[in-house]
């Protein structure tokens, strides 16, 4: 007779937290690595508020989602880091075809801003995540022969570019993300989350619409060709 798996209740608990299409939609809205009220995100999801508080709950109480309260609002972020890669990975398992096509211009532009360019909770993902991440390889500043790993010449260009890298905790330097949209891994970890809020505040980017996606702005062209030689075509 076999011995049932310690760890078979908690994978169960879990993928029964995942496997709601309000709560799904909930994850994803909040890769955006910002925190949200329970009543954007009800609209978000297209349910009434009191359906949407109720998810919250469960996704609070299974650790996926983390609360906070400023006053009367209600606010939740993803638990960690963890828990965006969880979501992130699930995602990318997901056939290319299986959302089917939008059924709006309105959707058509939001699907094209998204694999354009967007946060992957605090890093940056889509065609522009891929350009970064290859520049970065083709310049021997990022190795990906075994798993993602800064070389001696990339932490020394983070810092020649003002980037500060945190090397705090137990978060890897570098890891590797597994992109949705490109099926290719763009840069995560300490390095691609510092690189992500850089170029968020110097301008170099802009979020746009009420989802993830950003847009690459004149300076960030030319930031982004000046240190990577990346060229303008591959970030459109």
């Amino acid at each position: 007779m076999t011995t049932k798996d310690p760890r078979a209740a908690g994978l169960a608990r879990l993928a029964s937290l995942v496997a709601d299409e309000t709560r799904a939609a909930c994850l994803l809205a909040l890769l955006d690595g910002r925190a949200w009220t329970a009543g954007e995100l009800a609209r978000h999801a297209g349910v009434a508020a009191s359906t949407l508080s109720e998810h919250l709950g469960k996704l609070v109480a299974g650790g996926l989602l983390a609360e906070e309260r400023q006053g009367r609002h209600r606010y939740v972020r993803l638990a960690g880091a963890r828990i965006a890669q969880l979501v992130e990975d699930l995602t990318a398992q997901v056939a290319p075809g299986a959302a089917g096509r939008p059924r709006t211009l309105r959707q058509a532009g939001a699907g094209a801003a998204m694999a354009r360019g967007r946060t992957c909770y605090d890093h940056l993902a889509g065609r522009l995540g891929i350009a970064v991440t290859d520049a970065l390889t083709a310049r021997g500043l990022l190795l990906q022969d075994t798993g993602f790993a800064l070389t001696d010449a990339g932490v020394h260009w983070f810092s020649a570019a003002g980037i500060g890298l945190d090397r705090r905790g137990r978060r890897p330097l570098a890891r590797a993300c597994l992109d949705w949209t490109e099926r290719r891994p763009h840069l995560a970890g300490a390095a691609g989350a510092a690189l992500c809020r850089h170029a968020l505040e110097a301008g170099w980017c802009v979020r746009i619409g009420s989802e993830r996606a950003v847009k690459v702005t004149e300076a960030g062209e030319r930031a982004l060709s000046e240190l990577l030689g990346i060229g303008a075509g591959a970030l459109r």
